[in-house]
Order: structure tokens, then sequence, then C-alpha cells
């Protein structure tokens, strides 16, 4: 619910400015008065219903879903102006979650099962499922469990018979302040008066910020406890490119982030146009820029925003939320619908990357002490031979639609790499058998995303096509440092010297045996990091889709001299906090407006 201005004392006037750092999730400039929108969270209790109540109460979860599909439809229908593929995607996911059939089933069986309301059975079940999404490693992954806490919260609502929460009838321009934002909330903001975002909780990689992006809106997550700062009618400025929120600016810093603002629409109206160009740097060197997608649904947002490719299309999808293990028809629909997209560009298609515990809901396995280093991704596939085979047929027949490239995910050592290469030789065979056709060159790569993998990369590379470089957790296994945890995320640094000697080693190494080497992460989304990477010997990169344009112009405005020159200092330097200061300098040099 939203909160009107406080009546403000005297004395509130004369508050100091304020400045809190969080993460920047969409770019740009806004100074508005704060609306703060006050978290929406129900504690529902274990209540019991008698026996002959069941039938009534199943009704009751049928009628919820019915109902939470209906209101959905419809807010949908109010964005249909909305052109944005990314916001019709989500859309798209809330939609399909809700018309899980295995999923309400499990909810329904709990009601007659236990005998308790619809209430807790929805209750626990999705936030079972938003748990265990929560202590994903993948934070694309662990970063959907705001997507089943925004459902909970509509099944609940229809439930409770609460309305969802208008703010579309605004009449002054607000920065929208909250612990946390859901999805389909960000979707239904009008930017025309809400020009800012910022918010408690949240992550780079949320559908809440990815909306964010899409519809232009400022905005600075993870400030932890900025709602306890500000109050309703504050004057607020949202720097989305810094990731700064300054609360009651004077009067000088107002006029300096308006001629920023001003600068920057100047530098974002230029992006508009890049969309056909190559992304080339000055004196001709070419890069390529490749996707990252969850769903089928967005391989279009990568095409609209100038990509070469999918460098990554994730398929955990396939196997969240479910009673069942997915179909071989289920993984290649998805596949061939994405490779119908792309004609001759490459996509490259990671095999399942998920934990022993996340696998289906129908499986009860028991906790692991350590799941990020545990029976998980590649080593899950190599224990549960029929849904890696599964998983292989269906990209193996895909690969005769177009580029097909697969791609293992935390390979350790050689002698995985080769289990997970004999298997797919296994399918190969038993599709020749069958007479099925598929690409017989189809190229193999891993993610480099161990420590030990980097350190033997010069042993892996003479037996696969590629590498991709995980640098979110190379980053993480090579600090021991889960940045998901607020008491010591402060330590994750892409360019921490001991990360970036290992990103050199396994690009100094795929060049040595002649194959393609790219970055995948976070690190490809940040312009800062760019000349770095060229200047290390990186020719592809796979970033998320609304930020190849912003990438892409940054890789059109230098040289490979400069980015070179860039390199040799930074590998020389022994701290991160001066790494981290140099390469902004070296990139605001170059694009000021990016800053």
């Amino acid at each position: 619910m939203s909160r009107p201005p406080r009546r403000r004392c005297a004395e509130s006037r004369y508050r100091l400015m304020e400045i809190k750092k969080g993460i920047a999730v969409s770019p740009g400039i806004s100074i508005a008065k704060a609306l703060i929108i006050d978290s929406e969270e129900y504690r529902i209790p274990r209540r019991t219903i008698k026996p002959s109540q069941r039938m009534a109460e199943v009704q009751r979860v049928r009628n919820a879903f019915r109902d939470a599909i209906n209101e959905l439809t419809q807010l949908k229908a109010e964005q249909e102006n909305i052109q944005d593929r990314t916001i019709k995607d989500i859309f798209a996911v809330h939609m399909r979650f809700l018309h899980d059939r295995s999923l309400r089933k499990k909810v329904t069986d709990m009601v007659g099962a236990d005998c308790v309301t619809a209430e807790y059975a929805i209750s626990a079940t999705l936030g079972e499922v938003a748990s265990h999404l929560a202590r994903e490693k993948d934070v694309y992954i662990s970063e959907r469990a705001a997507d089943i806490r925004d459902m909970e919260r509509r099944l609940l609502k229809q439930l409770l018979g609460r309305k969802r929460e208008d703010v579309t009838h605004l009449r002054d321009k607000v920065v929208v302040v909250a612990r946390e934002l859901s999805p389909t909330q960000t979707a239904g903001f009008d930017k025309a008066f809400v020009k800012g975002i910022a918010t408690d909780a949240g992550g780079r990689t949320s559908h809440s910020a990815i909306v964010a992006r899409s519809l232009g809106i400022p905005a600075v997550v993870a400030l932890e406890n900025l709602t306890e700062s500000v109050h309703g009618g504050d004057v607020v400025i949202v720097d989305g490119n810094r990731g700064i929120v300054i609360v009651n600016p004077d009067e000088e810093t107002i006029q300096q982030y308006e001629q920023f603002g001003r600068e920057l629409a100047e530098f974002e109206h230029r992006l508009v146009a890049l969309r056909e160009q190559p992304a080339e740097t000055r004196d001709g060197v070419r890069v390529m820029l490749l996707g990252n997608i969850e769903f089928p649904d967005e391989a279009e947002s990568v095409l609209e925003r100038g990509g070469d490719g999918i460098g990554l299309y994730r398929t955990e999808f396939l196997y969240l939320n479910r009673l069942t293990e997915p179909t071989e028809h289920e993984h290649y629909e998805a596949y061939s619908t994405t490779m119908k997209a792309f004609g001759d560009k490459p996509v490259v298609i990671r095999t399942m990357d998920l934990g022993a515990d996340k696998y289906t809901q129908r499986k009860r396995i028991s906790p692991e002490p350590n799941p990020f280093l545990g029976l998980r991704s590649i080593r899950f596939c190599l224990q549960n031979l029929m849904v890696f085979k599964t998983q292989l047929r269906a990209i193996l027949r895909a690969s005769a639609l177009g580029k097909v490239r697969v791609m293992f995910p935390l390979i350790t050592n050689l002698h995985e790499l080769m289990q997970a290469k004999m298997i797919l030789r296994d399918v190969m065979e038993d599709l020749d058998d069958e007479g099925i056709a598929y690409d017989r060159r189809i190229r193999v790569g891993i993610m480099v995303e161990a420590p030990s993998a980097a350190l033997t990369a010069s042993t892996l590379a003479r037996d696969v096509d590629f590498f991709s470089i995980g640098t979110n957790d190379l980053t993480q296994y090579t600090l021991a440092v889960d940045r998901g945890n607020e008491a010591v995320s402060n330590l994750y640094s892409e360019v921490d010297p001991a990360v970036l000697r290992l990103i050199r080693a396994v690009i100094q190494d795929a060049h040595k045996a002649r194959i393609a080497v790219g970055i995948c992460g976070e690190m490809a989304s940040q312009p800062e990091h760019v000349m770095l990477l060229l200047g290390m010997g990186i020719r592809v990169m796979s970033l998320s889709p609304p930020m190849i344009p912003e990438i892409k112009q940054v890789i059109r405005s230098v040289t490979l001299a400069d980015c070179h020159q860039t390199a040799r200092k930074v590998l020389s330097m022994s701290s991160e906090r001066q790494i981290t200061s140099f390469l902004r300098n070296a990139t605001r040099k170059i694009l000021p407006e990016a800053f």
C-alpha cells in the first residue's frame, strides 16, 4: 500500500543531505519526491480444517488460481501499449507458472492430505519453492525467488479478498521507495510519473530490475535500510549509473544532477541508432556481443538490441517447480523455438546447472551441508544419465536447425569432461541408429568457472571447441566469497588481482590451443570492464540483452591500442580498489556519458 507524504515537522526541512550506496540496475538520473510503498507480507498461520471441508477448500485453491490468472490477464491487457519484449516475456513466465498443473496439484494434495487451509497450503508450498531458489548458487536462478513470492502474494490476495495495489493514477512525478518490488508491480508503473526506483532489497538480474531497465526508469537496489531514512515527500535523487541515492540533496547537488541528466539523455538517444552497427573498435577489430537468456520468449530481445546470437541459454526453467522430469519433446520445443528465430546466428545451450535439491519437487533429497560444493551441475548429470541423455538428445535434434553449440557447466577436471563427451557420443550413436538428423560437427564447450578448470585450461582446451569464462562463479570460488551474503559481499570483485590472473591464464591457454574464448557474467555487462577485457584478448562477450547497446558503444569508442595499454597497467596493479578506480577513470575519459 502506498503512503502519502507525511506532514513533516519544522526541523525536518533542515535534515542533512544523506548519500546511500547500492547496486545500479537501470541507468539514468531522476530527481523527484519520494512515494513510499509499504511491503506486503502475509503471515499465514497453520490452520486445520475438518475432513468434510477438504473438497470445499480444494475448490478455493482452484478459484484462487483462476482469479489470479484473470487478474494477470487484465494487468497484461493494461500494458498492451508497452512494446518491449522483455516485459511481455515476464508476464508470460508468470502466466506459465499460474497454469502449471503440477504445482496446483501439489497445493491441493497438501490440503487433502494434511487437512489445512488453502491459504496455508499455498503459502507453505510456494514459500518452499522460493526458499529453494533463493539458495541457488546461480544468481539468475536465485533471484527468481522474487517471482515466486509475487505469485504467492497474488494468490493469497484472491483468497483474502484484497485488491491489488494501484499506483497507476499518479498526478505528480515521484521516486518509488520500497523494501522490495515485484516484477508485475514494476511493470504496472507509469513511467510518465514514476521517474525513479530505490529499494532496500533486490539484485542486478532480478526480474524487477530487468523491467525497470526495459521501461527506462532509473533504479538502484540493495540499499539495505533506505526505507528507514526516507519520509514521503522527501526530495530524492536516483543515480542509476553509479548506484547512488541521495536523500534531501542541497541545491548545488540538484543542479549538478540536472545537468548530468541532460547529458545522459543525449547519450541514450545515440544508443538507439546502434542496433544495425557492428561492435567494432575504431581500428577495425570485431567483437561478438551475444545475449544471455532464460526462456525461449526472451530470444527476440537479443535481436531487437542488435545482438549477434545467444552466448548462454539457461535451461534450468525446464526443471524447476514441477513434479516430473521434462520430456525430450519439451526440451526440443524450447530449443527449436529459439533456433527458428536466430537462423544462422550461434546459440549456445548450457546443460542443466542445478543442485540435486532443485531438480524436481517430486524427489526428496536430504539437504547438503554445502550445496555450492556438492552434487550439482555436471556432477549431477553424470550420476543421472537418463536425465542427461534426454537433454542431450533434444539439443542434438535442435542442432539440425541452425548453429547450436552445447556447453557443460562446472567442469572441474579432464575426467568429467571426457565422461560428458563420451555420453554425448553415445547419444549421437543412438540418433544415428534411429535415423534422426543432427549436426555431426556440433561444437562442444565448457564453462570455466572453477579455479581448477582455470589452472588446467591448457589441458582442457585440447578436447573442446570453446571456453566461456563464467566470471560470477569463478570470482566466488576464487575469493571464497558468497556474494549473496551481505556480511561478506563487499569482498566480491571480478577485478580482484587473483581473479584477473586466472582469467588472463585461461585466455592465453585458449589462444595457444586456437579455440574461441569468451566472457560470460556480469563482468561483461559493465562498461568499465570492456577495455580491460579487449586488452586481455577477449573477442566474444555474453551479457544481459538490455546492456548490448551500451557495451557496443564503448567498443566503438576505443582502439585496440587503448585497450592493450589499459590491460598492461591493470595487470601490474596489486589492489582491487586501485584497479576499480583506474578502470572507471579510463572509461570516463573515452565515454564520459556512460558515467
